[in-house]
């Protein structure tokens, strides 16, 4: 397959020293927003993608997540990382699933180390991990499947939360060695993740969630940047408060009878939304065939 520009770019963010901020969307709209803003990667995760379809990161399907990430990748130019949980599957489950992945766009995909089907309790912390094995298997797998050696392969491990620490740097260390070419992972701490960059030989992503609920810390850009880590993803950055402003909204509507939205603003929000979808380009193509 050939290499596209968003994945090129995205290796050369890899190899960059700037920390990569990957910034949690669900559908193509999202990811525009954030392209237009500036930011320079995306990360379509199951949390969100959930939300999204109103069930669970469980329960989606290989369809739905490639379904999504071909519309998101068709949208914005920007490297687009993909959640693929644990893989759908074995190893022969994971080899279609980084097809599928692949030629919807991604530029990279992460598989976990949970088992699979995996279960809703992780939402609660309670998370199964699979065996050491098992799991550099779908990792063996996932690299032999994919055709665009641009392609990266991260590997999730669950491990610290659940195992403790120690088992989660062998993880992460066994699936770099299977040929894994970064690492997420989940400390329990600010000294664990400090100490996780200096024992795992690799690069480091994060998932920096303001609404987690176990402890986990977060951490600015520039902080992650200074600690040597190299991506994180923020699956509730922008769910949770546009849930709340949908809600604030729909309240004044059921409460109050009217939006309480004012229109002098309301129409050049609108225009900034017909803006982003491209709305004068097709204004433009119609002028110039159907309705001249």
């Amino acid at each position: 397959m050939t290499t596209t520009p968003a994945r090129i770019k995205f290796r050369e963010l890899m190899k960059g020293p700037r920390f990569i901020l990957a910034l949690g969307v669900w559908d193509p709209y999202t990811a525009r927003v954030a392209e237009a803003l500036g930011i320079q990667c995306v990360h379509i995760g199951g949390y969100q993608l959930g939300a999204h379809y109103v069930t669970s990161e469980p329960l989606l399907t290989l369809t739905e997540l490639a379904t999504t990430t071909r519309y998101v990748t068709s949208a914005v130019r920007i490297p687009v990382v993909v959640d693929a949980g644990a893989g759908f599957g074995e190893p022969l489950h994971v080899m279609r699933t980084v097809k599928e992945l692949e030629r919807a766009g991604a530029v990279c995909i992460h598989i976990e180390d949970q088992i699979y089907p995996k279960r809703v309790h992780y939402h609660k912390g309670i998370e199964h991990v699979v065996p050491r094995e098992d799991m550099v298997a779908k990792i063996k797998a996932a690299v032999a499947a994919r055709t665009d050696p641009n392609f990266v392969i991260m590997a999730r491990t669950d491990a610290m939360k659940t195992s403790g620490f120690a088992e989660g740097v062998e993880r992460a260390n066994l699936y770099l060695e299977a040929g894994a070419e970064m690492i997420m992972i989940f400390p329990n701490t600010v000294e664990e993740v400090r100490q996780a960059r200096r024992e795992i030989k690799g690069l480091l992503a994060y998932t920096n969630s303001e609404g987690n609920r176990f402890g986990r810390p977060l951490f600015s850009a520039q902080q992650f940047e200074d600690m040597g880590y190299k991506l994180s993803t923020y699956p509730t950055a922008l769910l949770c408060p546009v849930t709340q402003e949908l809600k604030r909204v729909i309240t004044n509507l059921t409460t109050k009878g009217e939006s309480g939205l004012p229109q002098d603003k309301m129409i050049i929000w609108r225009k900034e939304v017909e803006d982003l979808i491209g709305l004068e380009e097709y204004y433009k193509i119609e002028s110039d065939t159907v309705e001249r």
